[in-house]
């Protein structure tokens, strides 16, 4: 690709082709394998994000929405969304903040909790068949080259 961009276009920078293009590509491919894995589980993305981000809080499994904001990066309305979907597959329950007059906070109900570590479980379980052949030093060098690169991209948000 690289050649046939240099032969009809002589003189464009073709470097970032070798390495975004891949890049692209082994994203695509991860993003269809995790799409029919979570349809297989029976969980969306953006109910895998809330929850995962509940039960990661550690004990008791709660955050006020505006915390889930910030620790999600989807905007506001989203969240809401999110939760209101939730909330009515019983996976979580808003109530009143005791500090905050406005402030909303979210807990992990217990059919939330067993559900995400069950559906955790399997997908880690499956991603790590995807890495598996990889030995720990090539695993190592495409995290660090990979945080390199998103350094670059945007200095200062971490991937």
């Amino acid at each position: 690709m690289a050649a046939d961009w240099q032969r009809e276009l002589p003189g464009a920078s073709t470097e970032s082709i070798e390495v975004i293009t891949p890049l692209w590509r082994v994203a695509k491919l991860l993003s269809e394998e995790r799409q029919r894995t979570l349809a297989r589980l029976d969980i969306d993305e953006s109910t895998l994000d809330l929850l995962s981000t509940l039960r990661r809080a550690g004990p008791p499994y709660q955050l006020t929405t505006r915390q889930l904001t910030v620790r999600s990066l989807v905007t506001a309305g989203a969240v809401s969304q999110r939760l209101a979907r939730a909330e009515t597959a019983a996976l979580i329950i808003r109530e009143p903040t005791t500090s905050s007059r406005r402030g909303i906070l979210v807990t992990l109900t217990a059919e939330g909790h067993e559900l995400i570590e069950r559906v955790v479980r399997d997908l880690l379980d499956h991603e790590t068949t995807l890495i598996e052949r990889l030995t720990a030093a090539q695993r190592t060098a495409l995290m660090d080259g990979l945080r390199c690169l998103a350094a670059v991209v945007r200095p200062g948000h971490p991937i």
